[in-house]
Formats: C-alpha cells, sequence, structure tokens
C-alpha cells in the first residue's frame, strides 16, 4: 500500500492508503480533516491540496476546468476528491474545516 505523507496547520501525519482509492477519502478515514463541500465532484476546490512530492496522476478534464477558474494557483495544486493513490504522496492539506469554522461538507463517494 502507498504511503501518504500528510502536512496539516496541526502537525505532519504518514499512514497507509489502499490503491486506487480517492485522496480527499484516504485523508479524512486517516483522521485528517479536510473539507470537501462539493461531496467530491471537482465543483468547489475546497479539498485542494499540494502535492510536494510524488506522483499524483494525470489530472482529469473536469479538475483542469474547475482549478482553471481560479487566478495564481500553483501548479503542483490538485484537487483531492480527484486523485487515485497509486503510488507514496507527499501532501499538504490546504483548507481544514476546524481552522475554517465550517462543516466539511458530504462525505464523497468512492
Amino acid at each position: 500500500m502507498p504511503n501518504i505523507e500528510a502536512e496539516t496547520a496541526t502537525g505532519t501525519m504518514t499512514f497507509e492508503a489502499p490503491a486506487g482509492r480517492k485522496l480527499v477519502l484516504a485523508l479524512e478515514d486517516a483522521g485528517i480533516d479536510i473539507l470537501h463541500r462539493c461531496g467530491g465532484n471537482a465543483r468547489c476546490t475546497t479539498c485542494r491540496v499540494e502535492i510536494l512530492d510524488g506522483d499524483a496522476g494525470e489530472m482529469s478534464e473536469a479538475e483542469r476546468n474547475r482549478l482553471a477558474m481560479e487566478k495564481e494557483l500553483a501548479p503542483n495544486i490538485r484537487l483531492s476528491c480527484q486523485i487515485r493513490v497509486q503510488s507514496d504522496l507527499k501532501v499538504r492539506v490546504i483548507n481544514q474545516a476546524s481552522v475554517r469554522h465550517l462543516d466539511p461538507g458530504p462525505r464523497p463517494a468512492e
């Protein structure tokens, strides 16, 4: 199983994630607080992560189109709801529910 290292506002956590699992679900199942306001449909960008190391795979058309609507995003910003874990990754979680005092949103479907 791939190893995920996730940096958050409260520290860094490393855990294993099943190959093929959506990154947003792997993060949430590991107890990491991450927003996903649209329920994992590539519509809101709240589940953004910064890819610090590793291969997050090819970007889907839906993800590319949604991120193109945002201004001044670094090229290594991705939507965790659109990434299927395939290999070891190091990410920084950008939006956390507890930091923004929001409900995380509906749990994304697998």
